[in-house]
């Protein structure tokens, strides 16, 4: 189910042409992926810090989109506003279905059996066992492309992003040594 939602939500991008509301599907998606990671568990403690830095990136990338484009209009799509209705309203049956919550639970108590046998509760590596092998897989490529396209935005000859009072420091005419 919560596959389901992560790939509605991955086919509203291609409707969407405004900062914030990319930053807003990518915060929806960072919700999904943290609430399938913590019913996965039964401790919500990795789940809790993946949402804390994604939010911490968004605060970034928002700070960075409003000093780009902090006076364009934003464009109200009914397509995406239906979309996200979908999304919603499939996340409210997918918590209130007892089906997907016994499935959830049934995993849940395999991997306790098997946690309690051989002690593996303490240790990290059970986050690349597989049933979270798919969901650290996912959040390692994100992470990846996340960094690839910031470090391709933000070029470090380039000067700032937005160049309001800024000279251009690669130009030809400048001298670095004063003329007395």
């Amino acid at each position: 189910m919560f596959l389901l939602m992560f790939i509605l939500t991955s086919s509203i991008i291609i409707f969407l042409n405004h900062p914030l509301s990319m930053g807003f599907l990518i915060l929806i998606q960072s919700i999904i992926m943290s609430m399938s990671l913590g019913s996965l568990t039964f401790n919500y403690w990795y789940s809790y810090i993946l949402m804390l830095i994604m939010i911490g990136g968004l605060l970034i990338l928002f700070i960075y989109m409003t000093s780009i484009a902090s006076n364009e209009k934003f464009k109200f799509n009914f397509i995406i506003f239906f979309m996200s209705m979908i999304i919603f309203s499939t996340m409210m049956f997918s918590i209130k279905d007892p089906l997907i919550l016994n499935n959830f639970h049934l995993k849940n108590d395999l991997i306790l059996n098997y946690n309690n046998t051989y002690n593996f509760n303490l240790s990290m590596s059970k986050f690349y066992n597989i049933p979270y092998l798919k969901i650290m897989l996912i959040t390692i490529i994100y992470l990846l492309i996340t960094m690839i396209a910031s470090v391709k935005i933000c070029k470090i000859n380039m000067g700032p992003l937005r160049q309001m009072f800024y000279e251009n420091t690669n130009s030809k005419n400048l001298s670095f040594t004063k003329n007395y």
